[in-house]
């Protein structure tokens, strides 16, 4: 982390740049953000750039290999929502890294998750500029990394979000949009490449073909989808659908639904070197030879922390039913490297990728910073904190 930006950051700071942030995105899309953003951005040195890079490349490496690959295929032989017409590639990849310090004092990304599927790829962008507008932040600031600009960063992302269709055939698919933590992003996406943003319970389907109906309720066939569903909420949901999922349709896909499961906590027991904490199936865990007390227990199929048990133990693996539905991975201890006026945050670094078609394995585009001074990421476990919340690294 670069202390000059910082301490020149933290001196200058002022609640109300702070508060205007959330005022231009009201301004903007007449929206109330209900996640918390970090009153700071990160800011990256080059040697740290290089460091996270290098670890996101690894396991780009390692996801793209022929192993990883037809392994992430055996994930349906336990999971039954698999979707037809999937894609050869995952054009959407993510993966999350802990940072922390080792023994010797040195930083060290240490990898959490990762997943086939998008995350807030437009609001990123977005969110880089509100930072830079509201305090006054240098313009060549990026978030971008190895060596992409955003120009080439949104033709990419319109070259595979629309595939060459026209937008008013290419619908951004999702449950109940408007109520999602992450309609920001369905707004900022909307407005960049002028797509529908769709609720699956409104997609007409008639026989393989689907349509929806525009302002006018004209009949508007459905060409490609560009995948924001996931299918817990989905299950639990329980809507009335024309549509499901599953149904065999004359569509093709922006993130084809299977790699949500492919690519995901499935492949980390396959995953290995220095940036991966040791990963188990829990069936396939060495329970007598293991301090339990080093790992936290993860459900294979769930979403956003959902099932995570921290403090593990025999008594507690004694009720699990399904243990191949299961993995244990090592802990890893956050450190609290930004400095901020009320204590130091301990963050969390989701590297965004994109698979451009051709291409041998992911390509590291650009990054999403989250900040936490409780035990973990997320918002149960800072409530009432500050200086924390969703933000971006800027290389500086």
């Amino acid at each position: 982390m670069d202390k000059n930006w910082r301490s020149k950051f933290n001196e200058s700071w002022k609640a109300e740049n702070y508060q205007a942030m959330y005022e231009k995105i009201k301004v903007d899309f007449n929206h109330d953000l209900p996640f918390r953003m970090s009153e700071t951005p990160g800011f990256f040195d080059q040697d740290f750039v290089k460091l996270i890079v290098d670890a996101a490349n690894d396991i780009g490496s390692q996801i793209a290999s022929k192993q990883i690959l037809e392994f992430s295929d055996s994930v349906f032989d336990i999971c039954p929502y698999k979707v037809p017409g999937d894609e050869s590639l995952s054009s959407f990849f993510q993966a999350d890294f802990g940072i922390t310090i080792d023994e010797d004092g040195k930083i060290i990304p240490q990898l959490i998750e990762v997943q086939g599927f998008p995350s807030l790829y437009f609001y990123q962008s977005y969110l880089a500029h509100l930072y830079k507008d509201a305090y006054d932040l240098d313009q060549n600031l990026s978030i971008y990394l190895n060596g992409m600009v955003e120009e080439r960063y949104f033709d990419h992302l319109k070259e595979i979000i629309l595939n060459g269709e026209s937008p008013e055939n290419v619908v951004m698919l999702e449950i109940e949009p408007e109520k999602q933590n992450t309609y920001i992003d369905f707004l900022c996406t909307s407005q960049a490449l002028g797509i529908k943003i769709l609720c699956i319970s409104k997609v007409i389907k008639d026989g393989k073909k689907l349509y929806y109906k525009d302002e006018n309720g004209d009949l508007i066939a459905i060409k490609r989808i560009y995948n924001r569903i996931i299918f817990d909420e989905l299950i639990q949901k329980k809507l009335d659908l024309d549509f499901n999922l599953t149904d065999e349709v004359e569509v093709t896909w922006a993130g084809h639904p299977n790699w949500f499961f492919k690519l995901s906590k499935f492949i980390l027991p396959r995953l290995s070197g220095p940036f991966v904490p040791k990963s188990y199936f829990l069936n396939e865990a060495p329970l007598d030879t293991i301090d339990l007390n080093d790992y936290v227990l993860k459900p294979l199929f769930s979403f956003a922390g959902s099932g995570v048990v921290l403090n593990v133990n025999k008594e507690v693996l004694s009720h699990i039913q399904e243990p191949q539905n299961y993995i244990l991975q090592k802990k890893v201890n956050y450190a609290p490297v930004i400095e901020t006026p009320d204590g130091p945050s301990k963050c969390e670094i989701r590297i965004m990728y994109l698979w451009l078609s051709g291409d041998e394995k992911p390509t590291v585009v650009s990054n999403l910073l989250r900040m936490s001074k409780g035990e973990m990421i997320g918002v149960k476990y800072n409530k009432n904190k500050t200086w924390v919340g969703g933000s971006v690294g800027f290389s500086v």
